[in-house]
């Protein structure tokens, strides 16, 4: 067996994993779209791939949404990731994952930003690949169906360019050194735009 593949068993797993929780148990959508939710954290783990990270960041991209979006049947959890992947992967999913989703809009994303004040730098990569593949597309969908592209979310327009905002902010504050501050900075800046 070849050693130091880049392409190896772990990833291929990861994204087996990612695709079985969001596309064949749920067949989940991206919002408002008839687009397999999967692109999502597939686009996070090339990102993250492409930003240099370690394969243990890269993994925990491909799962970031596993534990947050999976269904009561088959529900995804810390010690299901841990086992399959290692200790690393699951403790940057779980510091990503939105913990109590019976909150409202506002709460949760407040309660979001509170924490990735405490994270770590593996933590804040993956959350900066994940706003990165979000706000790209967000921003997308705003140019071609115009404000309808925010009704999608629980908050209005203004909230939710808003939200993402700070989310940026904080991660910039946190880690200036972020391989992905510059993509980050230049998504701030085509956000404020279509305010």
């Amino acid at each position: 067996m070849l050693k130091n593949l880049i392409y190896n068993l772990r990833v291929k797993n990861a994204i087996r994993f990612s695709i079985k929780t969001h596309e064949v148990y749920q067949k989940q959508k991206r919002k408002g779209k008839d687009i397999a939710y999967v692109t999502h954290p597939l686009t996070v783990g090339i990102i993250l791939a492409m930003a240099g990270a370690r394969e243990e960041v890269i993994i925990a991209g491909i799962l970031h949404d596993t534990i947050e979006d999976s269904i009561k049947e088959k529900k995804v959890d810390e010690k299901m990731i841990t086992t399959r992947f290692g200790k690393k992967v699951a403790q940057i999913v779980v510091s990503v994952s939105e913990d109590n989703k019976t909150l409202n809009w506002e709460e949760r994303k407040s309660k979001a930003r509170e924490n990735i004040k405490k994270f770590k730098h593996n933590s804040l990569l993956v959350k900066s690949a994940d706003v990165i593949s979000n706000v790209t597309e967000l921003i997308d969908d705003f140019i071609v169906c115009g404000d309808e592209a925010f009704s999608r979310f629980g908050g209005p327009k203004e909230r939710v360019i808003a939200n993402y905002l700070e989310v940026m902010k904080i991660i910039l504050e946190k880690w200036p050194q972020n391989p992905l501050s510059k993509d980050l900075k230049n998504l701030s800046i085509e956000f404020k735009k279509i305010v």
